[in-house]
């Protein structure tokens, strides 16, 4: 059976309109994946700073990537396919879950790096990310998010990206209802994909 990780960072919990496509993406899913759910929200996620990441180093250059401190980039790194689902803050994403890549960014681990430079680690075929946006930002130079994940699973060798938002979602509340209709079978599409 294969493992999906959904990393949860839909920060309005059960009020989040990015939920809403998390759950229709994970009720589509097709047999044969076993989802793994890691609410961000419930971590005890510290940002990389001053003796957090002394530790950090001191562990890396002693080898011992085994130690409990990398829990995170190991379960990120074994999983057979990625689920993120975050909204749109800021023109990016949660801080929360940016604090969660610094913790998943290991070399040796989710990446290697050698005299050829750097490459992904990931064993993951694919990464969706899952969002919803107040504005229309699709296409958009100020549209961070998304391309900052895209970048990321390229570089963790996470296989295929896709993204799936819900834009304009405050932009109209008679319409609302809608945009989300759409975007959550968008995303049962893309759990079919995998």
């Amino acid at each position: 059976m294969k493992t999906l990780l959904y990393i949860d960072c839909c920060i309005r919990r059960e009020n989040s309109r990015t939920r809403l496509l998390a759950e229709a993406f994970l009720d589509s899913l097709p047999e044969g994946w076993r989802v793994e759910t890691l609410t961000l929200m419930d971590e005890p996620l510290q940002p990389l700073m001053e003796g957090g990441f002394a530790q950090r180093d001191q562990l890396l250059t002693r080898g011992d990537l085994h130690h409990r401190r990398f829990d995170y980039a190991w379960q990120f790194q074994r999983a057979d396919a990625l689920l993120i689902a975050a909204p749109f803050y800021d023109l990016s994403i949660p801080a929360l879950l940016k604090v969660y890549i610094e913790n998943v960014s290991v070399d040796g681990i989710t990446f290697l790096c050698d005299e050829t430079g750097l490459r992904g680690n990931c064993r993951a075929q694919s990464m969706t990310f899952l969002t919803s946006r107040g504005g229309f930002y699709d296409n958009s130079p100020e549209e961070m998010g998304s391309r900052y994940m895209e970048a990321m699973c390229a570089f963790f060798g996470a296989g295929v990206y896709r993204c799936v938002a819900a834009d304009g979602v405050d932009m109209n509340p008679a319409k609302t209802p809608q945009i989300l209709k759409e975007a959550c079978e968008r995303a049962a599409q893309a759990a079919k994909a995998l």
